[in-house]
């Protein structure tokens, strides 16, 4: 699996054959075959274990402030990103053909779970539209900061997701100006937050 992440977060997934995989893992093609059928089978898989790896380590580990805990969480995200380049690469690039069937599937799974826990950590049941808008534009913010993170490594992590948190509160703050439940969640977040 890991072999497989490498090469796909290196190559287009068209350029990955099974003898490359096998060869990358120290395996025989057949055993490949056997375990994953094929190399679209062995991709989704890959794919799926990114998936939960980065899934498990951004759950709240303790209800905390939310913006705290959006903060810890930010550091557990890059820490994926950095030990799982690969994976991580695998799972976000690509344009929307590389996104379709199962693998859109994967991907939009990720992000709908990661909307909710955020959701679920800032103690709000039925997100407006304004509201969940705001997030999901964060969450597309933190993938691409991610991505240009791993290529180019210009901005030191820490500096990054001090960025990303602030950027969450300017996002609520536009968001504010144009729903009152966002204005009432940014008053609550600033109110327990503890700079």
């Amino acid at each position: 699996m890991a072999a497989a992440l490498e090469l796909f977060g290196r190559r287009d997934a068209g350029n990955v054959s099974i003898d490359d995989v096998a060869s990358a893992a120290g395996a025989s093609r057949a055993l490949v075959y056997h375990y994953f059928g094929g190399k679209q089978e062995l991709y989704v898989a890959a794919l799926r274990s990114a998936a939960a790896d980065l899934e498990a380590r951004l759950r709240p580990r303790r209800d905390d402030r939310p913006l705290e805990e959006l903060a810890e969480g930010l550091t557990r995200y890059f820490d994926f990103v950095e030990q799982h380049a690969a994976g991580f690469a695998a799972l976000l690039s690509g344009g929307p053909a590389n996104h379709s069937g199962e693998i859109g599937e994967i991907v939009d799974g990720v992000r709908n779970r990661l909307f909710h826990l955020i959701t679920r950590q800032m103690r709000v049941d039925e997100p407006g539209p304004v509201l969940r808008v705001t997030l999901r534009s964060w969450i597309a913010s933190v993938e691409t900061a991610g991505l240009d993170w791993l290529e180019h490594r210009d901005v030191e992590r820490p500096v990054l997701e001090r960025m990303l948190v602030e950027h969450m509160v300017a996002l609520l703050r536009v968001g504010a100006g144009h729903d009152p439940q966002v204005g009432r969640l940014l008053r609550g977040l600033l109110r327990e937050h503890v700079p």
